[in-house]
């Protein structure tokens, strides 16, 4: 025991140890508990998504791969503009021969709904006589301005000439659509001869010089 100030520590215990002490430890358990952190940041960074055109894990992609992979991609995006291309070209050309077709009357280029000896049976049939539906647009025309003039028998008149126009169409169409309901059977008795009288009626109602397809046959001459 040393003699000292009152409260001092023994002198066993203000000596250092007669063993030595190894630093290895001190300095190894310091670095350890310096990468600690470091390693949980590392992992914790590691959930983050990456970047889409840097995945993780997949090799860098040599020059020629590279360039290869943009030459395909820029060639398909060139075929698919060249068949865009061409489809809208024939879709214009189909159009051009459909309008000439419809003018001229060639069968092979109309549109579906004109196509066949039956549908242009019923055109010249149509084409071939007088119809009083083709005259409803002119006829309405001048019912129209009788009826705005703001006298009472002229009104009177457009509205007795509405009623007769009216009952003359009718009447007409309907003898024109037992006619042709009566020849079909005789010159097409093997074919479909669904919808043509309607067809016929409908370009009744145009006027002759506004029909598509153009008239082949002259009034009165016989289809």
């Amino acid at each position: 025991m040393t003699t000292g100030v009152a409260g001092s520590f023994p002198s066993g215990l203000g000596s250092m140890p007669s063993y030595p002490v190894p630093l290895g430890f001190v300095f190894r358990s310091r670095a350890k508990e310096e990468k600690g952190p470091a390693a949980k940041a590392a992992v914790t960074d590691s959930t983050q998504p990456r970047h889409p055109q840097a995945p993780k894990g997949r090799p860098t992609p040599k020059r020629s791969e590279a360039q290869t992979q943009r030459r395909s991609v820029a060639n398909t995006a060139t075929t698919r503009k060249g068949a865009a291309k061409r489809q809208r070209d024939e879709r214009r050309a189909q159009m051009e021969r459909q309008r000439q077709a419809l003018a001229g009357g060639d069968e092979r280029y109309l549109p579906a709904r004109d196509k066949g000896p039956v549908r242009k049976f019923a055109r010249d049939f149509i084409d071939s006589r007088f119809n009083v539906a083709e005259f409803f647009l002119p006829m309405a025309v001048v019912i129209l301005v009788l009826s705005m003039v703001r006298v009472g028998s002229l009104q009177s008149i457009a509205l007795l000439l509405w009623l007769i126009v009216i009952v003359l169409i009718v009447l007409d169409s309907i003898a024109t659509g037992f006619r042709l309901r009566k020849r079909l059977p005789e010159r097409f008795p093997d074919q479909n001869r669904k919808g043509a009288v309607a067809y016929a009626l409908m370009r009744s109602l145009q006027m002759r010089r506004l029909r598509l397809p153009k008239p082949q046959v002259k009034r009165g001459e016989r289809p």
